[in-house]
């Protein structure tokens, strides 16, 4: 049925992507790095699917995702591990107190492909446009701080240097925002406040902060962007000279895209995602139905949209940072 579908969909896709990064110029990868393009991501989707992070559709679009961006950079691989990892231990932190306020929580999260594309879309995205335009292998992120001459700064940063800011940033977006939701729904003490008014709001609303969330959020940042400065200081040779230009971009990219991430979600929560409570459940919901009292946002956006608006505008926002840096 549908899992043979998926499996069959997955392959198609691999062997596709595999036929043209072979026919690529830019590409000359070594057996090793083929055999950890395919077998990682197989294993991490397994693991996931085990663990229930993941259902098929899920652990099917991610082996696709997982194979991309391993094949363009170890970088943005390490990333997505450390992403995924992180947000699925902490989607079961907690559980029991989550299940109490979350009406639509799932034991483990099970992530179905519309929320890993969601999540991952844009990481793909630029890994693609990264393996078109320079290959597989690690490029560093320091040269896009250097000033240069003005007619280098004319052209500007290339496009794979920008494809990895795109990279970079949506998965620490993403990271942010559910560090965000997952830690400070249960560490607050305090009730969140929805973000456009200040009002006091009922856990699980959608556009609810608090200090600890907004913490967690850059905490998750932080933690992409320096996972990917440590694969960096591995991976590049020559690195040793700028190590403190690189950990700046790739730290500043991480804090920046997790909490600005977090905080864009959250505004297209408050006002463009349903929010209300159920006196019958006691709980949080997050479409209208009878017996439900409105809470905040027009009923326009489900949560996976949020999720990939949010990805994509925190990237093409640092995307934009940098070409505005080098342009004149």
């Amino acid at each position: 049925g549908m899992e043979v579908k998926w499996t069959v969909f997955t392959l198609l896709c691999l062997f596709a992507l595999i036929f043209w990064i072979v026919r690529s110029e830019n590409a000359s990868p070594s057996p090793l790095r083929w055999c950890i393009c395919l077998l990682l991501p197989l294993l991490i989707a397994g693991r996931g699917l085990r663990k229930k992070s993941l259902d098929f559709s899920g652990a099917a679009l991610a082996v696709l995702f997982g194979f991309v961006l391993t094949a363009a950079s170890a970088c943005f691989c390490t990333s997505l591990l450390a992403f995924f990892l992180s947000s699925s231990r902490l989607t079961k932190f907690k559980a029991e107190e989550k299940r109490q306020f979350d009406a639509e929580y799932k034991e483990g999260g099970q992530r179905n492909w519309i929320q890993v594309l969601c999540n991952g879309g844009v990481a793909a995205t630029a890994s693609v446009l990264y393996l078109g335009s320079a290959g597989m292998g690690e490029r560093p992120l320091w040269l896009l701080m250097m000033e240069g001459e003005a007619e280098d700064r004319v052209q500007g940063p290339d496009l794979p240097a920008l494809c990895s800011v795109a990279c970079l940033a949506s998965l620490a977006c993403c990271c942010g925002d559910t560090w965000a939701s997952e830690i400070g729904s249960v560490l607050s003490t305090s009730s969140p406040r929805l973000i456009t008014s200040g009002r006091v709001v009922p856990r699980g609303t959608n556009g609810g902060v608090s200090v600890v969330g907004l913490l967690a959020s850059l905490l998750g940042g932080v933690t992409v962007g320096t996972v990917y400065f440590a694969t960096s200081a591995v991976f590049l040779e020559g690195l040793a000279d700028h190590y403190r230009s690189e950990f700046t971009v790739a730290l500043g990219i991480g804090c920046f895209s997790g909490l600005f991430g977090s905080l864009v979600d959250s505004l297209l929560g408050a006002t463009l995602q349903y929010s209300g409570y159920s006196e019958q459940l006691g709980k949080v919901v997050n479409g209208p139905r009878p017996g439900v009292k409105h809470i905040s946002g027009a009923d326009i956006l489900d949560n996976h949209t949020v999720n990939c608006l949010s990805s994509i505008i925190t990237a093409g926002v640092t995307v934009l940072y940098f070409c505005n840096k080098n342009f004149y």
